[in-house]
């Protein structure tokens, strides 16, 4: 796929997923400060061309285990220290790249919770919409300190596509130690033929993963978690690049048409989202609504408080509910950026008033018209 077609030539929001191997020197322990350098060169390029770009992040545990004097294979809690001494550092590294650009990096810890449930989902997509909006580049990572084996990614491809899907990203590239998918692992068989686009993640497209494993000292994860996580950010419209990482300027070398396995998405992040609350959520409850909100939601607004008049079923943020009309008719589905309870005491009332009445406020809309789709 040459530069001109590539997803990344029109993609307006991206997530870069880095690893250890990458961020971290094998010798030194020290982080890859010339490496980070031109990274931040390509993301400040993006940039000016109108992207915003979101980082997953690995290699605080890797830089936190030669500042303690632990060995790679350490106790759980012994990578949980480790993940907390090299945390500061890791940002620390990333801060010293995009200064030179004047870019502001924030610093974001994820664990699964904050992708797979509904209402800390929410709250994780706000903050991590809000931080690009206000131009800074959000530097994500598995909350190591915390997690449990039980509770965890393991990997951050995994957790790159879940923040591909939670912020609606149009391209999320995975820097790897190989620069695509192949028939066949191409280190054991030289003639194995590349894969360089894929339409659909078929059982034969696993299949091809089942031995291409990451020979990084310092990582985790392999082919197969690439793949894993190219089926969760497809799904939600986004188109995903496994290439190499190894090398400056990784991001601008794909923009230049460098080797990569782009798995195309069959729909736009909208649309795929849309069709997920559409389709995918059992509604927990619903507001009726008055005809001045109806009139609104037709024209593509968001719902206001004001507009409710009535609030049935026990739902939670986040939680999916049904939008009536008087006539008990549906109008729409989506999203609730406040739980029944609160939704019920802020019914009828302009949002001015919503933080004075709950003490609290998480937007002026009760379902606002991104997480909404008309049925």
């Amino acid at each position: 796929m040459d530069a001109v077609t590539s997803p990344l030539s029109s993609a307006k929001r991206i997530v870069i997923k880095i690893g250890s191997a990458l961020l971290v020197d094998a010798d030194t322990g020290q982080p890859a400060r010339a490496w980070l350098a031109a990274l931040a060169d390509d993301v400040a390029e993006a940039r000016k061309g109108g992207a915003q770009v979101a980082i997953v992040s690995s290699g605080a545990i890797a830089l936190g285990r030669r500042v303690l004097g632990l060995q790679k294979s350490a106790r759980l809690d012994e990578k949980q220290a480790a993940a907390a001494a090299g945390q500061a550092r890791l940002m620390r590294a990333y801060e010293e790249a995009f200064e030179r650009h004047a870019i502001p990096v924030a610093q974001a810890l994820l664990t699964p919770d904050d992708t797979e449930r509904r209402r800390r989902w929410l709250n994780a997509r706000a903050t991590l919409e809000t931080l690009l909006e206000l131009g800074a580049v959000p530097i994500i990572n598995e909350n190591d300190t915390v997690a449990t084996a039980e509770i965890r990614y393991g990997d951050n491809d995994r957790l790159a596509a879940r923040v591909a899907q939670m912020i609606s990203a149009d391209a999320l590239v995975l820097l790897s130690d190989i620069d695509g998918l192949y028939e066949r692992d191409p280190r054991i068989d030289p003639s194995a033929t590349f894969i360089a686009e894929v339409r659909e993640i078929t059982p034969a497209i696993e299949a091809m993963a089942g031995g291409v494993n990451e020979s990084a000292g310092v990582g985790s994860g392999g082919m197969r978690t690439k793949i894993e996580a190219a089926k969760i950010a497809t799904r939600a419209g986004c188109a995903v690049a496994i290439t190499k990482g190894a090398g400056l300027n990784p991001l601008q070398r794909l923009r230049d048409g460098a080797n990569a396995t782009w798995f195309l998405a069959s729909a736009s992040p909208a649309a795929a989202y849309k069709a997920w609350i559409a389709g995918s959520l059992a509604p927990q409850g619903a507001l009726i609504i008055d005809n001045g909100a109806a009139n609104a939601l037709r024209a593509g607004k968001s719902l206001l408080p004001a507009g409710v008049v009535d609030v049935r079923g026990a739902f939670e943020k986040g939680d999916a509910v049904r939008i009536l009309d008087a006539t008990g008719a549906e109008l729409a589905r989506g999203l609730a950026r406040y739980d029944a309870g609160d939704a019920a005491q802020i019914k009828g009332l302009k949002s001015a008033e919503i933080e004075a009445t709950l003490g609290y406020s998480s937007g002026p809309a009760l379902v606002h018209a991104d997480d909404m789709v008309s049925t």
